[in-house]
C-alpha cells in the first residue's frame, strides 16, 4: 500500500510554494465582479465617451476582452488552471490600465477596483502600485 502512495505522489505536479501561497488568494469569480465596477468607474469618469481623449474605442475594446476571459469563472478552477487563468487576466488587466494611464479618468474608487481586481489575482502589491496610478489617494480608508 505505501508503494502505491507514493507513486502517486510522484504523479502530482511538483507546485512552488509562492504558487501555492499566490492560489489561496485568487477568487476568480469575485474577480469578473470587480471588472464589471471597473466599467461602471470608468463610465462615470466619463473614459468611454468621445472626450475622454479619443481612445474610448481603444478602452473599450480593452475592457470588453478582460470581461469576456473573466466570464467562465463561476468557481475557481484547480490551481493550475487558476494560476494560468490569474496571469492571462492580469495581462489583461495591465493592458487596460495602460490605456486608462493614457485618458484624464481618475478616481478613488477607480484606484480601489484596480487593486481589488489584482488582489483578487493574487498580485496584491502589483495592484497596490497600479491603484495609486488609477487615482487611489494614498490615504484611503480601504488601502
Amino acid at each position: 500500500m505505501f508503494r502505491r502512495a507514493a507513486a502517486a505522489v510522484r504523479l502530482l505536479p511538483f507546485m512552488s510554494e509562492s504558487d501555492s501561497r499566490r492560489y489561496a488568494h485568487i477568487n476568480l469569480p469575485h474577480a469578473r465582479t470587480i471588472i464589471q465596477r471597473i466599467a461602471r468607474s470608468l463610465e462615470a469618469l466619463g473614459a468611454f465617451g468621445e472626450g475622454g481623449n479619443g481612445n474610448a474605442l481603444a478602452l473599450h475594446a480593452a475592457y470588453d476582452r478582460l470581461d469576456q476571459a473573466a466570464q467562465p469563472f463561476d468557481e475557481d478552477p484547480p490551481i493550475a488552471l487558476a494560476l494560468r487563468a490569474a496571469d492571462e487576466l492580469a495581462a489583461r488587466a495591465r493592458a487596460l490600465v495602460a490605456l486608462i494611464l493614457e485618458t484624464p479618468a481618475r478616481g478613488d474608487r477607480l484606484g480601489q477596483n484596480v487593486r481589488n481586481l489584482f488582489e483578487c489575482l493574487g498580485l496584491a502589491e502589483e495592484g497596490a502600485a497600479l491603484s495609486l496610478q488609477c487615482g487611489e489617494r494614498p490615504d484611503s480608508p480601504l488601502r
